[in-house]
């Protein structure tokens, strides 16, 4: 197991790979962040359905896996001090059931998104973009 969380993301995901930078620059988290085609998915407990389908965090103690929002939360919680207070936020009611149906919102039109492509609608089998 990692000595730091890891935090998979879609790698051929334009939109993806640009918030995961944007949250590296801004928030600094202390965490691995791994795109999940480049990731050991049966060591790490994850299919390649879920991985494609949400951001998923991986806790370097229990191995535990939570996606989507939750995972978000972690991240935050990671960071730096000032963005902590929002990853608690996030895991409470009724901000967490906000950020659910947000998070569905925004995953399910992740290709519409600044540096996202049509390609990015695809799933993983059926992409051959590098570039998405």
């Amino acid at each position: 197991m990692a000595s730091e969380p890891i935090l998979l993301f879609d790698g051929d995901c334009g939109f993806c790979g640009r918030t995961i930078e944007m949250v590296r620059r801004i928030v600094q988290p202390r965490v691995q962040f791994v795109p999940w085609q480049y990731a050991d998915l049966a060591a790490l407990d994850v299919t390649e359905a879920r991985a494609d389908r949400e951001v998923l965090w991986i806790s370097p103690v229990s191995g535990k896996v939570y996606g989507g929002p939750r995972a978000l939360s972690a991240v935050l919680m990671c960071g730096r001090r000032r963005w902590r207070w929002l990853g608690f936020v996030l895991r409470v009611p009724p901000a967490n059931w906000m950020a659910s149906g947000v998070y569905r919102v925004v995953a399910r039109n992740r290709h519409r998104m600044p540096g996202g492509t049509a390609t990015c609608s695809l799933p993983a089998h059926m992409r051959g973009n590098p570039d998405c």
